[in-house]
């Protein structure tokens, strides 16, 4: 059952808000990459790569391991399943609403065709 209430999926959602930190995800799906290195990649300052990837951690969507002066990044375990499932759920939900709009509009068609042919 679809929750409406989950902070989980509120913060998923704010962190992919942002097209960067999604750019992340996707740098991040081709193999880890050190802060600096996506730094560089987004031609942004460290300061502001941390705070992109300090918000994708709170999400559970990247994991940082430091190893001397270097933190690397990578995708989190927890994938976006959850997230994919409401997404899905809301798909569904309006793809039979805009089917029961067809329909009524193809009810008016007819009912207009046969007021003129009378």
């Amino acid at each position: 059952m679809v929750q409406y209430l989950s902070p989980t999926l509120d913060l998923a959602f704010a962190a992919l808000s942002d097209a960067t930190r999604r750019g992340i995800i996707d740098r991040l799906g081709r193999g880890d990459a050190s802060i600096t290195s996506l730094a560089d990649t987004f031609q942004m300052t460290l300061t502001g790569m941390k705070k992109h990837v300090q918000i994708l951690e709170r999400a559970g969507l990247v994991v940082t391991q430091k190893i001397g002066r270097v933190r690397t990044c990578k995708l989190g375990k927890r994938g976006l399943q959850a997230e994919a499932e409401w997404i899905e759920a809301h798909r569904k939900l309006f793809e039979a609403r805009f089917e029961a709009l067809d329909e009524i509009i193809g009810e008016m068609k007819l009912e207009g065709s046969d007021d003129t042919s009378s």
